[in-house]
């Protein structure tokens, strides 16, 4: 059975109920369709793209594990470190795991370290920075509760997403003996750790560079500047163009956009509303921020974070503390936000299913597989533990 982009179902829904049940225009609900949004992600999508196929990122990311070379204890923190890096930066968890998670597991192997922490590492360290603001998901997240009336919290949305996987990590680590490894194991140099930066690498890390400070200081629009900086990057032969276009995940992207077209309908017709009202029976001012992250954790399990759930709970906060007669609208987004990142480890969604597919051995992969299952549901619960407890004080 062939697998369908949820976003080109839900345009396909979108223009069936909009036009033959709502009575809408075409034109109206093409109005829904994220201009901006889209122009942004493949902005960034398609700079990391073209810093990953010139080996740019490969590089950068075997001469951070040379820091821990060695000592099995460090190795699984290194790796959580060099995955939220990478992610916090641009590319987004999912690219952050795919470049880091076949050396983690490699080198783990090696040197003993189970590999069950080594995923719950790798992940939960590119979830961490999963949502500082030049991150692809996190441009969502803030956009999104932008939408909501909620502006100008982007560091408040990265710091409650990093400190929650930072606890979850910690206790992995623990949980899982990290503290009880060698402190000193025979480890092979890294094949492409010794070699020196090619050309185009180093142009890229420049490149890359300047587009960072220009984002973070002079306030450069994220989409334009980062489809500038690629061109500069093509134009000066530093990559591939062809090659970085096919690297860009335009499959989440028509995820993202048109889950946000079905969405629009939503609330032009009254849906969401109606959505809000039902989940605000199962909640109270006092419990909100429990009640959302479990819900929007248990979809997350088998749903994808950036494509479906922030797009469709995120601008139904300011509805529901309404219905409800109280709660903090910015805890209730910043909830939203933790609980359906925590389970991310989850091998339905596509960061564990990473994980598994670097484990070549089909029956350590199949355990893997049943390990991150089980975590990633119980994640729905501490995820719920964690924002009733922590997210209030957070934003008081």
């Amino acid at each position: 059975m062939s697998r369908i982009n949820v976003g080109l179902v839900a345009i396909g829904f979108a223009w069936l109920i909009g036009v033959y049940m709502a009575g809408l225009g075409a034109e109206e609900i093409v109005l829904g369709f994220p201009a901006s949004l889209f122009l942004t992600l493949t902005g960034v999508t398609l700079l990391f793209a073209a810093a990953s196929e010139n080996g740019t990122l490969e590089a950068l990311a075997h001469r951070a594990v040379r820091l821990g070379r060695g000592n099995a204890r460090v190795l699984p923190l290194m790796f959580f470190l060099i995955a939220c890096a990478v992610s916090t930066v641009g590319p987004g968890a999912i690219l952050s795991v795919a470049l880091t998670i076949p050396l983690a597991m490699a080198v783990g192997r090696r040197a003993g370290v189970p590999l069950f922490l080594i995923a719950l590492m790798v992940a939960n360290g590119a979830n961490a920075g999963n949502l500082s603001p030049i991150s692809a998901v996190g441009v969502i997240a803030n956009t999104k509760m932008a939408e909501a009336g909620l502006v100008g919290h982007e560091g408040t949305v990265w710091l409650a997403n990093f400190a929650a996987h930072v606890l979850v990590g910690i206790a992995a680590y623990f949980l899982l003996g990290g503290h009880r490894l060698p402190a000193r194991v025979p480890e092979p140099e890294p094949p492409a750790a010794g070699e020196p930066l090619s050309r185009p690498q180093w142009l890229t890390v420049a490149v890359v560079t300047l587009w960072i400070v220009g984002v973070l200081v002079f306030r450069l629009s994220l989409g334009l500047s980062a489809v500038a900086a690629t061109a500069l990057l093509i134009g000066l032969r530093a990559t591939d163009e062809a090659a970085a276009i096919r690297r860009v995940p335009w499959g989440v992207i028509v995820m993202v956009c048109g889950v946000t077209v079905l969405i629009a309908l939503l609330e032009t017709t009254g849906g969401m509303d109606l959505f809000t009202a039902l989940l605000a029976r199962f909640a109270t001012p006092d419990t909100v921020n429990g009640v959302i992250a479990f819900v929007t954790g248990a979809i997350s399990t088998y749903s994808s974070t950036s494509g479906v759930v922030l797009p469709a709970f995120l601008p139904t906060v300011p509805g529901l503390v309404a219905r409800l007669g109280g709660g903090d609208p910015l805890a209730v987004s910043l909830s939203i936000n933790v609980g359906a990142s925590l389970v991310d480890v989850s091998p339905l969604s596509t960061l564990g299913a990473l994980c598994v597919a670097a484990v070549a051995d089909g029956p350590v992969a199949a355990r893997l597989f049943r390990q991150l299952l089980v975590w990633g549901v119980s994640m729905t619960l501490v995820g719920a533990l964690i924002c009733q407890l922590l997210i209030g004080p957070l934003v008081r």
